[in-house]
């Protein structure tokens, strides 16, 4: 059954290459939502599309870009993975509003309003003091509505990402973190917001990245089942996916990237410390190519139909991408 369902993980960061590529399509997975930048500027950004354009042109038996949900069934169809692209921060519109829909324009369908600090538009997760959505931050969301580009706050704090899905005339998503009741991680999110991302029509994609999972590394498929299945039992199973928030084959360099960017001469650990200052152990489980297939697996195992684990494992970011990357109606 696993081979009919449409299979989308909500968020990736690996190493993209050919080799890559080939494992993705493998895996059975027909659409990624690939972080473009982390801290890039909006001539930075510009740069990562002409990188991929270049990828797409030279994998083009492989990949293929995502501009609308007929492309992820076009991808299936050929035996392709679509990309689609999203932001972990809102530096790709620096400090222009204009910007947002440039960026629409070029591809960038997700993008969150911060990554753990505090940006322009609202507060990260990390910070201690938690001001909510800025007043340029309201404008951006209205203008995203607008332009059909998803707000996913991952990597905000509680005021902020209930601000956000309140203000926002769409359904928001956050597409790579998991609860508090599972584990107590700064990133992850509290019933109150999951109850409100869900109740709002928002949609939480779950993280295989071990800091934010029960046990750390040493996850097991069932503790992941079981937290999916508990936080069914709360919100029900039509909001929630994978957003497994993957980076393989990285070096340490580009982990420094995600946690310092520019701003800081110390060395910020996020969710590590000094004395493990690396990536985590990858779950062996979700390594190579079966690990969407085993999550699917596992779900029915775990007591989930089969339609409520395909569902989970790519049917509801479809459903949510397919309304959500429209633009408004004039």
């Amino acid at each position: 059954m696993y081979q009919q369902e449409i299979v989308i993980d909500g968020l990736q960061y690996c190493h993209w290459d050919r080799e890559y590529f080939q494992t993705l399509k493998a895996s059975g997975i027909h659409a990624v939502h690939a972080t473009l930048v982390y801290h890039e500027n909006a001539r930075e950004t510009l740069t990562r599309f002409a990188e991929w354009n270049l990828l797409f042109e030279r994998n083009a038996d492989l990949i293929m870009p995502v501009t609308s949900m007929a492309d992820v069934e076009s991808a299936k169809a050929q035996g392709k993975v679509g990309i689609l692209f999203g932001a972990q921060n809102c530096s790709p519109i620096d400090d222009e509003i204009g910007l947002v829909e440039v960026m629409r324009r070029q591809g960038l369908l997700i993008m969150q309003l911060t990554y753990n600090n505090q940006s322009l538009l609202a507060t990260g997760c990390y910070e201690q003091n938690d001001n909510g959505v800025t007043r340029f931050g309201k404008q951006v969301i209205d203008e995203m509505n607008r332009v059909g580009m998803i707000i996913d706050m991952s990597h905000s704090a509680e005021r902020s990402t209930l601000e956000a899905i309140d203000l926002s005339s769409r359904p928001i998503c956050i597409s790579h973190a998991n609860p508090t009741f599972a584990h107590d991680a700064l990133r992850n999110k509290s019933d109150t917001v999951i109850k409100a991302l869900t109740a709002r029509g928002g949609l939480l994609g779950f993280s295989l990245y071990p800091f934010h999972l029960p046990n750390n590394s040493q996850c097991t498929l069932e503790d992941f089942c079981q937290m999916v299945a508990r936080t069914t039992e709360m919100v029900g199973v039509e909001h929630l996916g994978i957003g497994s928030d993957l980076c393989l084959n990285q070096p340490q360099s580009v982990l420094e990237w995600m946690r310092n960017g520019r701003w800081s001469k110390a060395m910020d650990y996020g969710e590590g410390s000094a004395n493990n200052s690396g990536w985590p152990d990858a779950l062996p489980w979700f390594s190579g190519s079966r690990g969407m297939e085993n999550i699917y697996n596992g779900l029915i195992k775990t007591g989930f139909s089969t339609a409520e684990a395909g569902q989970i494992i790519g049917g509801n970011w479809f459903n949510f991408l397919q309304s959500g990357i429209q633009p408004a109606e004039q």
